[in-house]
């Protein structure tokens, strides 16, 4: 299927490892001008080579910490420097701490409020007038099945996402009859660092094996299994696509059925 993707500048956020790299994988393999951000320089202009490597496009790599507004103004006015207007944003970070619903502090939740939610509104506003003066645009939020099923542990993750996904619905209605849609994309458990992550925070905090950890992540998910990155970047990749032009405002799990609600 051609999703006619081939010229257009995207920006794909957090992107040195996991989702954000296998999302800008697939958009350079599908002919876009990618430009990744991320903090480590040497993460970033690693991925950037390997994507060029797989996939002969240039990708644009872009050090940035996206808590840090003038890192996200500066990541967009260089892809739009050196690659052109913008057409494609998909917002993406990681994830922040798990633990006790109640025993985050304002500053930890400030944080993550910074790190998920107004990193993406950020991105967003700076991008917008591109896709406003090309009268076209995409716009994908990677988010997590917690806001649609939130996770006991994860409650920083569950709130700052859900707000993101509230955010996303009410521009896609705005932007509608503008050409720019607004999605986000709600990963279940995937093989990502992240996920390693929390494996190994239930094994220090449970002391729970690696097996038996792994086995509480996915013994709720009917397909008993991890996800793949790139099962993720495929919808992503769509989304962002010609192809979906009547797909607005919605939010697709990536699960392995694992959200058992009918919406």
């Amino acid at each position: 299927m051609e999703l006619g993707l081939r010229g257009k500048t995207a920006l794909v956020a957090a992107a040195s490892s996991g989702l954000g790299f296998a999302v800008a994988l697939r958009l350079a393999a599908e002919g876009a001008r990618v430009a990744i951000c991320a903090r480590s320089e040497k993460r970033i202009t690693e991925a950037a080579e390997r994507i060029q490597g797989e996939t002969g496009s240039h990708v644009l790599p872009v050090v940035a910490d996206l808590s840090r507004r003038e890192d996200v103004a500066r990541f967009v006015e260089t892809a739009r420097r050196e690659l052109g207007p913008v057409s494609i944003l998909v917002t993406n970070t990681g994830g922040p701490p798990s633990g006790p619903p109640l025993s985050f502090s304002d500053d930890d939740w400030e944080a993550a409020f910074g790190l998920i939610f107004y990193s993406a509104l950020r991105l967003i506003r700076a991008v917008l007038p591109d896709m406003e003066a090309q009268k076209w645009g995409r716009v994908v939020s990677i988010t997590s099945i917690s806001v649609k099923q939130p996770i006991d542990t994860l409650v920083l993750s569950n709130a700052t996402r859900s707000a993101l996904t509230a955010l996303v619905k009410t521009l896609s209605t705005v932007y509608a009859s503008r050409r720019i849609t607004f999605n986000t994309v709600a990963p279940g458990p995937i093989s990502t660092g992240r996920m390693e992550q929390l494996i190994q925070h239930a094994i220090s905090r449970e002391g729970l094996s690696p097996q038996e950890a792994l086995s509480q992540w996915i013994s709720d998910i009917p397909m008993r299994r991890l996800g793949k990155p790139e099962e993720l970047a495929d919808l992503v990749a769509f989304l962002c696509s010609e192809r979906a032009g009547f797909i607005t405002g919605t939010t697709v799990p990536v699960d392995g059925g694992a959200v058992r609600g009918l919406f």
